[in-house]
């Protein structure tokens, strides 16, 4: 659960520390509408870069950023369509865009939503704590992108196997950066690393997305109220929001298709993951090349309950998206496949697992027979930013894309993707799926098992994370207010 018990004299320790920083800590309401931000925060970002570690930066968690590098403001959704062109099928489909956060992801609204619980009430010190971010990748940037900002130390924690381009951007932001064996599926090592770090002695406050439900409730509140809006703005009288579907990783953004469930009662969640790495669809386990997203267990912010539908899909398909999208002969043949001209320039917002969730809302689509009234939604987490090595190695490796190339990419994945490993979830199985948990969470990280049944049987237990929102922002309310006294 979400604990804001508060903690004065810590509190007023942070709350000095925010005001020797003139730091004010964006509330949620702000990240969802921030035309509540208030003049003198737009004043200082209209000459602010997107990355720069600035403290007003953090008003731009949102979804509403502009979409430039320097001195934007707040406007419209960040999202993107796809055309039938592209996905082969009539629904339509569509997806927030994640690059215009600062470090380029939406993970950092989820690193916030861990950390400001926190903070607010004096459960985490930065004066005298490290601040320490278990990640299959962005959220580890996004963690140490918001300590740097509140002037605290923090350990960035990813497998060793992800991109360069992750590691070269944290040497120069986390005060620790600590690569774990493995790759994306390896989480257990990214844990047992965790478990290190306890018994080291230091002062560490672990901030693990995989169990901080203030990740799920970020999600809730923020990316579910920007899907609704986005769903408002596509959909015409008559129309359905079909539901999303997204790849799980942490599971945080599953959060927002609980929300839009309240909004929208038919609407569905399908949960992907990696064919190469299917615990969900098979109890199984492996190793897989879609980065960001973590396997072999099942996350204990998961509200498995909620869950309609499990996808799996086959990592060399986003990885022969991303060469299809971003390279010469790629783009020249969706041109001549009829994708505009003006989308075909926006598929470098998919990263690998934009890519993947893509992919998962196609077969989606296919799976329910969704007609052109039909809507599905998903999240491009980042983008091409952070994975431009890995076209080279893919280049490397395969040799230049060539026309065959990219039509056998175009046909087999997007035109060609089908409803094979695929589950709609029954009671059982969603039960079976929910029981994983207790391996990960009861045996090796110490949760009790009454609280895993209250998962599942308590409907008050997920109500209870949700309405913590509700309670949230007058704590970080006052958390300002005590810093503009100076304490």
């Amino acid at each position: 659960m979400i604990d804001l018990t508060v903690v004065p004299e810590v509190r007023e320790r942070a709350a000095r520390r925010a005001a020797e920083l003139s730091l004010v800590i964006p509330t949620f309401a702000q990240m969802r509408s921030p035309e509540l931000v208030p003049d003198s925060i737009k004043d200082q970002l209209s000459g602010t870069g997107l990355w720069d570690l600035h403290p007003a930066n953090l008003f731009r968690v949102t979804w509403r950023n502009q979409p430039v590098s320097r001195g934007g403001g707040f406007g419209a959704l960040n999202y993107l369509e796809f055309p039938p062109e592209l996905t082969g099928v009539p629904a339509r489909v569509a997806a927030l865009v994640g690059k215009w956060f600062p470090t380029g992801a939406h993970k950092v609204g989820a690193a916030f939503g861990c950390l400001a619980p926190r903070l607010v009430t004096g459960q985490f010190d930065p004066t005298r704590q490290l601040a320490a971010w278990p990640s299959t990748g962005n959220y580890c940037r996004g963690g140490a992108y918001d300590s740097r900002i509140l002037s605290c130390r923090s350990i960035a924690i990813l497998p060793e196997g992800m991109s360069r381009e992750r590691f070269e951007w944290l040497d120069t932001v986390a005060d620790e950066v600590i690569a774990t064996p493995g790759s994306e599926s390896n989480v257990k090592e990214i844990f047992d690393k965790c478990w290190e770090l306890r018994r080291s002695g230091r002062d560490i406050v672990i901030f693990n997305q995989f169990d901080e439900f203030g990740n799920y409730l970020w999600h809730y509140s923020v990316t579910g109220p920007a899907f609704a809006d986005l769903a408002a703005e596509l959909m015409g009288p008559g129309d359905r929001l079909a539901g999303v579907a997204l790849t799980t990783g942490s599971s945080g953004t599953l959060a927002s298709g609980d929300y839009l469930k309240e909004m929208h009662p038919h609407s569905r969640i399908a949960a992907a993951e990696a064919l190469q790495c299917p615990t969900m669809l098979r109890g199984g386990f492996g190793e897989h090349r879609i980065e960001g997203i973590g396997d072999k267990h099942i996350p204990w912010i998961h509200n498995v309950r909620n869950t309609d539908m499990v996808i799996a899909v086959d990592d060399a398909a986003p990885l022969g998206l991303i060469r299809l999208f971003n390279e010469p002969a790629g783009q020249d043949y969706l041109a001549r496949q009829g994708v505009s001209s003006g989308v075909i320039e926006n598929l470098d917002l998919l990263g690998i697992s934009g890519a993947a969730n893509l992919l998962s809302a196609i077969k989606m689509a296919k799976w329910y027979e969704l007609g052109p009234g039909d809507l599905v939604l998903t999240i491009l987490t980042d983008s091409m930013d952070l994975y431009r090595s890995r076209l080279v190695e893919l280049t490397a490796a395969h040799g230049e894309l060539t026309k065959a190339d990219a039509a056998g990419i175009y046909h087999r994945y997007l035109m060609g993707a089908s409803t094979d490993h695929m589950a709609e979830l029954s009671y059982p199985e969603r039960r079976r799926i929910h029981s994983l948990k207790y391996f990960t969470w009861v045996e090796q990280q110490g949760k009790s098992a009454s609280e895993l049944e209250d998962q599942w049987y308590d409907p008050g237990y997920w109500e209870n994370i949700r309405r913590a929102g509700d309670e949230i922002d007058p704590l970080i309310d006052e958390f300002n207010q005590l810093a503009s006294q100076g304490v």
